[in-house]
């Protein structure tokens, strides 16, 4: 603040030509040039007397690919503006045809992938339900042969014949379900 302070200073009391550009630590740009005064002249006027050529031609395309972009951003802004719906009163009848083209361009797209989405996830679904399939019937053929593995350990345990299993082989002791009232149990 005490540099551009004194750069107004000195721009007033010896009415010179004065430009201070300043960038802070932080990213920060503080400037300040004559009133009335462009920087671009003061550079000419320093590259005249100095010989130093600060701003080339690489520079100058630069800064018009620069400005050229930027108005490229500001009408497709404008663009995005009137297909949100905004500020289409000020457009002419051609305009809001090439709009309304533009529109149903991009919903007929827009339907198209959403199809191909929706038969994606169909065949996704049929795969896993394929796959659900198969591991059921593994499990059932991993539970079958898990019985018959128990049948051929156990023998006497479970007659196939009969499909009728002797758990009482397998128990070491019986439960026996008691009345918890002997008195219900007299009168049947």
């Amino acid at each position: 603040n005490g540099i551009l302070k004194k750069a107004k200073e000195i721009s007033v009391l010896c009415e010179a030509q004065v430009s201070v550009v300043i960038f802070g630590s932080n990213g920060k740009m503080h400037e300040f040039c004559t009133p009335n005064t462009e920087l671009s002249s003061i550079l000419e006027t320093y590259h005249k007397l100095s010989g130093k050529r600060l701003w080339d031609a690489k520079h100058e395309n630069l800064d018009n690919e620069i400005t050229r972009i930027k108005k490229e951003n500001d009408s497709m802004q404008i663009q995005l503006r009137h297909m949100k719906g905004e500020e289409i009163s000020t457009l002419n009848s051609k305009e809001l045809m090439v709009l309304e083209e533009a529109l149903e361009t991009g919903s007929t797209a827009l339907r198209a992938r959403q199809m191909e989405f929706v038969r994606m996830m169909r065949k996704h679904n049929e795969m896993m339900e394929e796959e659900n399939q198969s591991l059921q019937f593994k499990l059932r053929q991993m539970h079958l042969d898990s019985l018959e593995d128990n049948v051929m350990e156990n023998p006497g345990v479970y007659d196939p014949h009969l499909g009728i299993a002797d758990y009482e082989n397998q128990m070491p002791f019986a439960f026996r379900v008691q009345p918890m009232q002997p008195n219900l149990q007299d009168h049947f």
